[in-house]
């Protein structure tokens, strides 16, 4: 019995040191930390996707020649789902089952909303680049779906009150909701139309187009009749650029544009040309080449990288920060990491500072909203001109 007692003290340092433990819980990997990624690199929303994608990868390498997250790397897998429902649901499944990620950055609206029951049986927190209401009005029904940006209800608000405030008109405002017949083009609208009602705004026909469209005159033609004040477009740059163009073709020379997120950012101006003059935009983000000390880090990495930051577009930006955010909730978690723990830690951020790229980011047990506030743009004399500074909705 005497000689047992080192044979036994040695089998307890043996499994101390690979990892076992008496029960105070497992010693934390050094293992690389596997986040999923799920984006549109071919599809409808690729104009805006891929830059996106990049801004989240570009993050990773940043962050990994930095130490990693708490002395671990990070091991972004992801793929291109061409913005097609089922094979971003077979994306996921590849994610969690073959390759075990403890958390994924997603992308599209309808994608996210169809992957959500699985989010939530999964216990994995999934940050959307889709700013959709319904993906974070109540957290006991989506309790592990994030989103850095305002919503596109909110900032439907902001712009409409925006405009509101700003009619010189006798009458009423007049504003037609512009959008794709998809589950991201409808997300703001119901509560877009309702904030008219309740404003004195007049409501004149929506506008449905094709995303991929080159020429949308035709529907644009069909509201010309009711001669709206303004057009609100939800949709990305490039079908944003070709409405702009085909607003004038139609004819709606006195109808001012605007556009929510997505539909912001320098391919816009590009792809419009004068067509863009004078519309305005709402958008959480700034864009590079605006002063925000949250932008160093990005053109620095840029220039080590021998990459010239000036040409990438805001929602290169985009990515980039909701990654960063992503691995501050994983740098707070203690011990190894859990689908549960991670969505705990990120529950802790609160005011947390994005230098100026987006209003300060908080989330709780009871929001998972982050950022509250948009600004204003108008593009003048091809550039993006800022308006209105952070504004939350009302």
């Amino acid at each position: 019995m005497r000689r047992a007692i080192p044979i036994l003290a040695v089998l307890a340092l043996t499994i101390a040191a690979c990892g076992g433990t008496t029960g105070g819980g497992p010693a934390t990997s050094k293992e690389p930390i596997k986040i999923g990624g799920i984006f549109d690199l071919t599809g409808a929303t690729s104009d805006v996707g891929v830059p996106y994608s990049e801004g989240v990868k570009d993050f990773v390498a940043f962050i990994n020649d930095k130490g990693g997250v708490n002395g671990r790397q990070i091991q972004l897998v992801s793929d291109d789902y061409a913005y097609q429902i089922p094979r971003a649901e077979e994306l996921y499944n590849r994610l969690v089952t073959q390759e075990q990620v403890v958390s994924i950055m997603g992308w599209g609206t309808g994608d996210t909303i169809a992957m959500t029951p699985k989010i939530t049986k999964d216990k994995l927190p999934f940050m959307s680049a889709s700013y959709s209401a319904d993906l974070v009005a109540d957290v006991t029904k989506t309790p592990y779906n994030f989103m850095i940006g305002q919503t596109y209800s909110d900032q439907a608000r902001v712009m409409l009150k925006y405009i509101k405030d700003n009619w010189k008109g006798s009458s009423p405002a007049k504003v037609s909701l512009s959008y794709g017949d998809n589950a991201f083009g409808k997300s703001p609208v119901e509560d877009a139309k309702k904030f008219m009602q309740e404003n004195g705004i007049v409501n004149t026909p929506d506008i449905v187009v094709a995303s991929n469209a080159l020429d949308m005159s035709p529907q644009l033609l069909a509201v010309k009749s009711a001669a709206p004040d303004f057009i609100l477009m939800q949709n990305t740059s490039a079908p944003v650029a070709v409405e702009a163009k085909s607003a004038k073709t139609a004819g709606l020379d006195k109808t001012a544009l605007a556009t929510l997120n997505w539909g912001f950012g320098e391919k816009t101006l590009e792809l419009a040309g004068t067509a863009a003059e004078g519309m305005l935009a709402v958008v959480p983000f700034v864009g590079l080449s605006e002063e925000a000390s949250g932008l160093k880090e990005i053109k620095d990495w840029n220039d080590k990288q021998k990459k010239d930051w000036r040409k990438q577009p805001v929602n290169y930006v985009q990515g980039w920060l909701t990654m960063k955010v992503m691995s501050e909730g994983l740098r707070r978690v203690q011990g190894d990491i859990s689908g549960e723990k991670l969505r705990a830690a990120l529950e802790s951020i609160k005011d947390y500072d994005t230098g100026g790229i987006t209003d300060k980011i908080t989330f709780s047990d009871k929001s998972h909203r982050g950022a509250l506030a948009s600004r204003i743009y108008r593009a003048q004399g091809g550039k993006w001109v800022r308006l209105v500074d952070l504004t939350a909705a009302k």
